[in-house]
C-alpha cells in the first residue's frame, strides 16, 4: 500500500470521527427541549437528529463552496492539510 492511499484512509476515518463528534454535540443542543418537554422520546429525537444532520450535510455543500470561493487556492490543499484541519476540529 502506498503512502497516499494510507493517508487517504486515515483522512476518511478522521472525517468520520469529526462528523460523529459534531453530530454528538448538535443533537444535544437541538433536541434537549423536545426531549425535556416530553414531545419526543430520546431514541426518536436522536434518530431524527441523525437523519436531518445527514441531509443537511448534503444540502449545504453549495453554501460551503460559496463561502470558500476565492479564500484558498485549491492547488495547495493536500491530504496532510485536510487531516490537520480535521484533527483540529475533533480536538
Amino acid at each position: 500500500m502506498n503512502i497516499q492511499l494510507f493517508l487517504l484512509i486515515i483522512v476518511v476515518i478522521t472525517a468520520l470521527a469529526f462528523d460523529f463528534t459534531n453530530g454528538f454535540h448538535d443533537t444535544g443542543n437541538a433536541m434537549a427541549t423536545s426531549i425535556a418537554s416530553g414531545a419526543l422520546k430520546p431514541k426518536t429525537a436522536v434518530a431524527l437528529s441523525a437523519v436531518l444532520n445527514l441531509v443537511g450535510a448534503f444540502m449545504s455543500t453549495a453554501v460551503a463552496a460559496t463561502i470558500a470561493k476565492g479564500l484558498i487556492d485549491s492547488n495547495i490543499v493536500t491530504l496532510e492539510l485536510v487531516f490537520a484541519g480535521l484533527v483540529g476540529g475533533v480536538v
